[in-house]
């Protein structure tokens, strides 16, 4: 296949790695907001991976030790595409999350990087893919819940 075929194969994203400081502490953070545990191997003093879903996701993340050179909380931007951006961010809130508002953009059309350009309230028009709340792990890694009903076509 040449450089400038396309390829009709399915590409999954299977699994994000988040690089965290203290394993057990991150692992207990992500099974209280809810998420499976799916593994937790150790090989040795230096090998540790732990893989835990988020409801509903055929995408996991991955943590552990001696699996990431990255700087602990370093991963932002991290989307959870929900239905109802309120019930989503009151069952984190309930489950011990420190979940920020429920917020638009002032563009209307993407998050600004941290919390500049944030306007609270969810998108006046309610419309498909404006309305947000974000939450941090204890690292710090970023992740934002982003209020989906009708997916454009093709997505």
């Amino acid at each position: 296949m040449s450089s400038n075929q396309v390829t009709s194969q399915t590409m999954k994203l299977e699994v994000v790695v988040l690089p965290v400081s203290d394993v057990d502490r991150s692992k207990d953070f992500y099974k209280t907001l809810g998420w499976r545990l799916d593994a937790d191997f150790v090989t040795d003093e230096n090998f540790r991976v732990v893989q835990l879903t988020p409801p509903g996701s055929e995408c996991s993340i991955i943590f552990g030790k001696g699996i990431s050179s990255a700087t602990p909380g370093s991963v932002q931007g991290l989307y959870l595409i929900v239905y109802d951006i309120e019930a989503a961010r009151a069952e984190l809130v309930d489950r011990g999350g420190e979940v920020s508002e429920v917020f638009h953009d002032v563009g209307g059309i993407f998050p600004h990087a941290g919390t500049e350009g944030r306007v609270s309230g969810p998108d006046p028009e309610r419309r498909d893919y404006g309305s947000y709340a974000s939450f941090n792990d204890p690292d710090g890694n970023g992740w934002v819940l982003q209020e989906i009903k009708v997916r454009k076509p093709g997505r």
